[in-house]
């Protein structure tokens, strides 16, 4: 879609049609993934016309991604209000409306990203309307992101480049309106063993790979048990870490004995549990297994991993969005961004009006009735970060 000129950003519900209406699509399938500037551009202009300073800031190595920072105001310190501009793949004839229309119905918004996350970007901007940088005792910043929901490429990029923001960021993803300081981390895993094939006739001829695998299974079972007893986290509703077999496949015949087995495995550890040591671990038991068995082995990643993250329950954001909200600091187990905001220096909290139940799903919406205290949410933590100091 062109760029809409304007000299203020257009009434809310303009912006939120715009963004929907962009498809940003990120996947690791090249053939499904999508750039996000056209979006970025439109938002640049936003910013500028109300007054924000504006900035492209590039991703190594994704020409077609980037983020892009607003600032208003100046000097240390201030408030990040942060959302990605991606959203995943669709299911179309699962959907009522178009994805990309956005469509008033039955008290809610319908469209692709409303509740997880472009609608966010639309708000932020709409709470700090009218603001004048001059009122600011410390900037407020709006930054947004590409590739949360794939690759997290663009957070990574903020964290390699150790560009500091402001002291305070709120993460615009969906959680029914109250405060979010803490998630577990988010693990793929992928085990392969090598053995011998062989005429099925003749077990002696090979050395079986499935087999191998059967065994690695019952190993990481045993130590999904061993991990629910020695690792627990009451603030979390699975109180420990999670270990999920997603996907198996081995050999390509029922005629030869199975030479090479695959894994994948999703992982969900506890704040305090690196990823490094998480997979350490598992590469010792699956290690195990398979030198046993005289089979090779190997664990590697299906992608960088989320760190977990727990933002300090005394932060000034999160005691600030219990006092406003009402409700104490939750934790999840989804991941998103806030892991690579902290290791800038910013306390983190993770606050949205949509619902995770409505992302990634056919017909995403936004409950009508979810904006006016979203905006109210943000424009006191505006004042109480930026104006009041």
């Amino acid at each position: 879609m062109p760029v809409i000129p304007s000299r203020e950003p257009p009434a809310l519900l303009d912006m939120l049609r715009h963004l929907i209406a962009v498809p940003t699509v990120s996947s690791v399938d090249p053939v499904r993934d999508q750039t996000n500037r056209p979006l970025l551009e439109q938002l640049a202009v936003w910013l500028a016309d109300a007054g924000f300073h504006v900035e492209w800031l590039e991703i190594p190595g994704s020409p077609h991604k980037a983020n892009l920072l607003g600032t208003l105001g100046s000097g240390p310190g201030g408030l990040v209000l942060a959302g990605h501009t991606d959203t995943v793949p669709f299911d179309a004839p699962l959907w009522r409306f178009d994805p990309f229309r956005l469509t008033e119905a039955d008290g809610r918004l319908y469209g692709l990203g409303t509740a997880d996350m472009k609608s966010f970007l639309g708000l932020a901007l709409e709470a700090a309307r009218g603001l004048d940088a001059a009122r600011l005792q410390h900037p407020l910043m709006i930054l947004a992101t590409a590739d949360e929901e794939s690759s997290m490429s663009g957070a990574r990029s903020l964290v390699a480049a150790g560009r500091p923001l402001g002291r305070h960021a709120l993460i615009g993803e969906p959680t029914g309106l109250r405060p979010v300081r803490a998630h577990k981390g988010v693990m793929g895993e992928r085990i392969r063993l090598l053995g011998q094939s062989g005429h099925a006739s003749d077990p002696s001829l090979g050395n079986n790979a499935l087999e191998g695998m059967h065994e690695v299974l019952g190993a990481l079972l045993a130590w999904r048990e061993e991990l629910k007893r020695t690792h627990r986290d009451p603030a979390f509703r699975i109180a420990w870490p999670t270990l999920s077999l997603g996907h198996i496949h081995g050999g390509d015949a029922s005629n030869r004995i199975c030479g090479h087995c695959e894994l994948h495995i999703d992982i969900r550890a506890l704040p305090g549990q690196e990823p490094a040591e998480v997979r350490a671990e598992l590469a010792r038991r699956v290690a195990a297994v398979a030198e046993r068995r005289a089979l090779t082995w190997d664990v590697t990643p299906l992608f960088e991993p989320v760190p977990p993250v727990a933002t300090p329950a005394t932060a000034d954001i999160v005691r600030a969005a219990e006092a406003l909200t009402g409700h104490p600091a939750e934790t999840v187990s989804f991941g998103t961004e806030a892991p690579f905001l902290n290791r800038l220096g910013m306390d983190t909290i993770v606050l949205g009006p949509g619902d995770i139940d409505q992302a990634h799903q056919p017909n995403e919406y936004l409950a009508l009735d979810r904006i006016e205290p979203m905006l109210g949410l943000l424009r006191a933590l505006i004042r109480r970060f930026c104006i009041e100091g």
